[in-house]
């Protein structure tokens, strides 16, 4: 069946929301590649719209679709007019699911910026079979969480390609901040914290090597601590779908890491009392309460911030250091992954090791959305 868009960008109302399609209108030439913008309010669909095409005047030619998370008909009708669509509407716990049923539903590619790992287990566990039937791919995690580490991971195996036990070790440092939706999310995770830290055990690890709590790392030569994020299970249900790059019994770990051992104390101080905080009800709403959804942080914060994850990878015989690099990470950067995502997985499908199911972006997407990221700035680099 024939689509109107080629893409529909939903949560377009949203902080980051409005980065991807702000990206799109200024990557992606309206006049061949057709797309559109979803959400809840014509009204403000409307001022993203001009916004947009104020910075480029052909953008008038994109779509606006009106589709609500609690209305699953509307959803079905935003994903029977497109190939695929991205959605950035979080938490995902509330919004998500219905979008990923309405893809399925209409045969749409789905992608999206969730971190939260009791949201990509659900929908691995209760859509990946429907996914494939349905012959479309689910990709999660197609932001900051978890690109750089996935793809990270990918290319540094890559190096080690043809040989068994590769273990590689990422390292996080970044001077990002954070939108109102990427701080709910975070909240509401820290809330069941069972959840957010039981996601890191390998479903799809072949073995699982252990994290020291503290350490002094020479090859970066900061101090890191382990990273209890959902990068770690998404590389490994990479590595459990491409053996042909990891080989067998890969594992990974990942470390955030800190410039001095002040800011070890002041990190481990901070992160207590937001999880503490995150357990009770009055704490809660006044965490929730801090930042609201859909601020941001300004221009010209976001062109100070950068990341950088370093990955160390060793095989029996060889060891490796690579980076991974950018600019500011929780906007700037992950709107450009996640619209370079869609773009790439329209673009090359009939060529991707993995054509459907619930999956990741190494394992779908690898080597053309590195090389896609790479042209437009995110350095993949072999020290």
């Amino acid at each position: 069946m024939e689509k109107k868009y080629d893409l529909v960008v939903y949560g377009a109302t949203g902080f980051t929301g409005g980065l991807v399609a702000e990206y799109l209108s200024q990557n992606v030439d309206a006049t061949v590649f057709k797309w559109a913008i979803a959400g809840r309010n014509e009204e403000k669909l409307q001022a993203v719209k001009s916004s947009i095409t104020a910075l480029n005047p052909a953008s008038a030619d994109i779509g606006i679709i009106v589709a609500d998370s609690s209305d699953l008909a509307s959803l079905r009708f935003m994903a029977k007019q497109a190939k695929a669509v991205i959605t950035t509407a979080g938490p995902f716990m509330e919004y998500g699911e219905p979008v990923v049923q309405a893809c399925i539903a209409e045969g749409t590619h789905y992608l999206d910026i969730t971190g939260e790992p009791a949201y990509v287990q659900n929908i691995l566990r209760n859509y990946d079979a429907m996914a494939k039937e349905a012959g479309v791919l689910i990709i999660n995690c197609c932001g900051f969480d978890s690109i750089p580490a996935d793809l990270g991971a990918y290319f540094t195996a890559k190096q080690l390609q043809g040989e068994d036990n590769i273990h590689v070790d990422g390292y996080v440092f970044s001077n990002g901040t954070f939108s109102g939706g990427t701080w709910t999310s975070a909240i509401k995770a820290f809330a069941d914290i069972s959840k957010a830290t039981g996601s890191s055990e390998g479903n799809g690890s072949s073995k699982k090597v252990k994290q020291p709590f503290l350490q002094k790392v020479k090859e970066t030569g900061k101090w890191a601590l382990p990273m209890p994020v959902i990068d770690p299970w998404m590389v490994k249900r990479s590595a459990k779908a491409r053996k042909d790059i990891y080989g067998n019994m890969f594992s990974y770990n990942q470390y955030i890491s800190l410039p001095d051992f002040g800011s070890v104390v002041g990190l481990l101080g901070g992160v207590g009392v937001v999880v503490l905080g995150a357990q009770l009800k009055f704490t809660r709403e006044l965490l929730l309460n801090y930042r609201k959804s859909g601020e941001g942080p300004s221009p010209e914060r976001r062109a100070k911030s950068f990341f950088k994850l370093t990955f160390v990878g060793k095989s029996h015989s060889r060891k490796v250091i690579t980076t991974v690099s950018g600019g500011d990470p929780g906007y700037t950067e992950t709107s450009k992954m996640i619209a370079e995502s869609a773009l790439t997985l329209l673009s090359n499908y009939n060529q991707l090791s993995v054509q459907s199911g619930v999956t990741t972006p190494a394992a779908a997407l690898g080597d053309f959305l590195i090389a896609a990221l790479q042209k437009k700035g995110i350095k993949f680099e072999v020290k």
